[in-house]
């Protein structure tokens, strides 16, 4: 083998070497992205806190992967990508067009944006959102897409659903600032939005206060630590002013488990992992996290995915019936006594008032004397009807 040959071939090891032991590489995945059910009204991915920055180059590579995923294993359209902020460490214009780079071929069919903490609060901000909103409208021109945008927040439709992008209005360290103007324009998108159990999007990078464990989550005992700051009551409670209001932030970088989901009175505040820095305080801390969101008629799915290795994973699946909040069992639990045990149903609308019995219908499985598990099935008619079925289960033992 002469020179030349010999240098070609210790480059292809070296490439195969790095591909083999690095997420930068596009791969096949047999879980392939497509929605649940054939029924979706909407399909998007959603993702916290990329964060990529010019020094901190682990990151990058986890975003680029979970991209490829989106690009190479979906098989369904997708109709947005949606950045819950921190898209950058330090936002420099590097920073930026790296992102830009590595989602821009992803094949969704928008980009709907939020700025982070670390997205203004180091350079002036008017020029802060310049590159911001530059980044945002250059993404959705090079799709086709008709959003464009002037300033940090904003509303666009996607499939007829409302995002109302929130953002703050100074370069403030961690806490968003978000002026009197802005919240009475929030309540008024939302009055348009959320009519007939319909759902609206409200994407902030800050979470509540209080909510999503903080201020434990953020390493604090100040309750305004990691959240949005002094506007968080305000927030609040616009948005428990209706009915599926569903709120989706970022900021604390916490692995799926328990402090993913909450429901605070008529709000369904979903809080997503970083897609490309480590995660703390969840049951599954992976780079490369995020959800597949999905909406249909009667439910919008949130389904937890490891972008990085092509994998769902049901078991962090959050689950918002939009005509139904609750269903309770009377008791879950029996002790084994020979007699047959029917648990009385209870079910509440999504504003936490009790549905009339006439509404649905109380299905048990046969049997329910013998130690075991039973199911209890409820289907939901009349005015109710689009809330479909919802199974309960209790225990004999």
């Amino acid at each position: 083998m002469n020179k030349a040959k010999k240098t070609l071939s210790v480059i292809l090891s070296f490439v195969m070497l790095i591909c083999a032991f690095s997420p930068l590489c596009a791969y096949a995945s047999a879980d392939a992205i497509k929605p649940l059910k054939k029924s979706v009204k909407l399909h998007c991915v959603a993702w916290g806190d990329p964060q990529v920055s010019h020094y901190l180059t682990e990151r990058e590579p986890y975003l680029i992967s979970s991209a490829n995923d989106v690009k190479n294993n979906k098989k369904a359209p997708i109709d947005a990508l949606i950045l819950a902020g921190d898209i950058t460490e330090n936002c420099i214009q590097d920073e930026w067009d790296w992102v830009y780079d590595d989602i821009k071929d992803m094949g969704v069919k928008n980009y709907i944006n939020a700025t982070g903490n670390h997205d203004i609060r180091v350079h002036d901000y008017d020029d802060a959102i310049y590159k911001f909103t530059t980044f945002t409208n250059r993404l959705n021109r090079n799709v086709g897409s008709k959003l464009r945008i002037k300033k940090a927040y904003y509303s666009y439709k996607v499939n007829g659903y409302k995002f109302i992008v929130l953002g703050s209005e100074a370069a403030t360290l961690e806490e968003a600032e978000i002026s009197k103007k802005q919240l009475k324009w929030l309540d008024k998108e939302l009055k348009s939005a959320c009519k007939n159990n319909r759902p609206a999007f409200v994407i902030v990078h800050q979470p509540l206060k209080n909510t999503h464990g903080l201020p434990d989550t953020w390493g604090s005992s100040i309750d305004s630590a990691g959240t949005i700051g002094a506007q968080s009551d305000d927030v609040k409670n616009i948005l428990n002013k209706y009915a599926n209001a569903i709120l989706i932030t970022g900021h604390l970088h916490t692995g799926l488990g328990k402090y993913n989901y909450q429901r605070i009175g008529n709000i369904h505040s979903v809080n997503l992992p970083s897609v490309s820095i480590d995660n703390e305080d969840g049951k599954y801390n992976n780079n490369g996290i995020g959800y597949m969101l999905e909406v249909y008629n009667n439910q919008v799915l949130f389904r937890a995915r490891n972008f990085d290795t092509g994998k769902y994973l049901p078991k962090y699946d959050i689950n918002i019936n939009l005509y139904v909040r609750n269903v309770k069992l009377s008791k879950t639990k029996f002790k084994y006594d020979k007699k047959v045990k029917k648990p009385t149903v209870k079910a509440y609308n999504s504003k936490g008032g009790i549905i009339p019995k006439k509404y649905y219908t109380v299905k048990y499985r046969k049997g329910r004397k013998k130690p075991g598990k039973y199911k209890v099935t409820v289907t939901f008619r009349g005015k109710y009807k689009k809330a479909g079925k919802i199974v309960k289960y209790f225990k004999i033992k």
